[in-house]
């Protein structure tokens, strides 16, 4: 069977939650259909938007998520496993079934003029991203940004979608109160491993200048090399972050992969389709960074690893911020110009 174009799962894993599944023959017909997977976006009618986090090794209060799913197909991502709770597969169905809260930024709205509302950090992107393809027609996530800007609420973005630098408007108002920053992902300089590890994502070089229009534009923005996934993209960190200080960033952060649940089968499946030779060295040097396994789930571990690898990666992430002269957090938010205003923007509450 020929990977299915254009996506990064290559195949549908069964939902941990069902009691029964169903299995397709290797040489069943759709394997020779030639039309590329079709995705599907579906409704989500719920009535809140803003989440709590409490998370401790987590930066922020609460996090709003246009989207559940991501077209990107981005094969390693961890939040893959969320789309089980929705009945759906971590494969291809995470990728190819989108529930949009076409309401997020009515509902944040109400969230933020709530007397009971009291400030704090809103991150977007916190599990799935707010920049997804469709967004350009959508205009959700613009939406919400619309709301914070009029509130002047602290948001933090992180996306691997050169989309965002639309939006420079709404997060340069923000910026002049220091209630946005930018994280721009870049997990490879490499065009053609970028396109197979995250097939619906930017380029490299579209993201790149995505983050040169944020900076010109006065907003704090910082690249986020992550994930590094060993053997694979890691020996590429000191070059990512070089390329996106000349593009303009100030800081920076990074992860090692993980990979929860039904993410692991998928990730080694996309590894069959693309780099056979290389699997078990990727999939050994994972096990490494975790103990023995492919995920752990422990806060303070699970994103930077642990063993003699992931201190390796650290100490380059480290070295290459200080030559470079990259802060390795992203600057600290102000709520102190929040304001409540009625809906539309009529006025400040009093």
């Amino acid at each position: 069977m020929d990977p299915l174009r254009g996506r990064g799962a290559q195949l549908n894993p069964a939902n941990r939650f069902d009691l029964l599944h169903c299995e397709t023959d290797e040489d069943a017909w759709l394997d020779d259909d030639p039309r590329p997977l079709r995705t599907t976006f579906l409704r989500d009618d719920s009535q809140t938007v803003l989440n709590s986090n409490d998370s401790e090794d987590l930066r922020f209060e609460y996090s709003v998520n246009p989207y559940r799913g991501c077209e990107h197909g981005c094969a390693y991502c961890y939040a893959r496993t969320y789309h089980e709770y929705l009945g759906y597969s971590a494969g291809v169905d995470f990728e190819s079934k989108i529930i949009v809260k076409t309401e997020a930024p009515q509902l944040l709205e109400k969230a933020l003029a709530k007397p009971s509302y009291k400030p704090a950090m809103i991150a977007m992107s916190g599990v799935t991203d707010c920049y997804q393809p469709v967004e350009r027609k959508l205009e959700i996530t613009r939406g919400c940004l619309e709301v914070m800007a009029r509130f002047r609420q602290p948001v933090g973005l992180i996306t691997k979608n050169a989309l965002v630098a639309r939006d420079v408007d709404h997060l340069g108002e923000l910026a002049k109160h220091r209630a946005a920053c930018v994280f721009i992902s870049v997990t490879s300089l490499d065009p053609k491993l970028a396109r197979i590890l995250e097939p619906r994502a930017s380029s490299p070089r579209a993201r790149l200048d995505a983050i040169r229009a944020l900076a010109d534009h006065g907003i704090p923005v910082g690249v986020s090399a992550a994930p590094m996934i060993p053997a694979l993209n890691d020996s590429e960190l000191p070059a990512i972050l070089a390329a996106a200080k000349e593009a303009g960033a100030s800081f920076s952060f990074y992860t090692t992969v993980r990979l929860p649940g039904a993410v692991a089968p998928v990730f080694s499946s996309w590894l069959d389709k693309y780099f056979p030779e290389r699997k078990e060295k990727v999939l050994g040097r994972i096990r490494d960074s975790h103990g023995g396994r492919l995920n752990n789930s422990t806060p303070g571990e699970r994103m930077r690893g642990q063993g003699e690898p992931s201190g390796q990666l650290r100490a380059l992430f480290h070295a290459s911020c200080r030559r470079l002269g990259l802060a390795t957090r992203a600057p600290e938010l102000s709520v102190a110009a929040f304001r409540k205003v009625l809906p539309g923007g009529q006025g400040e509450l009093f």
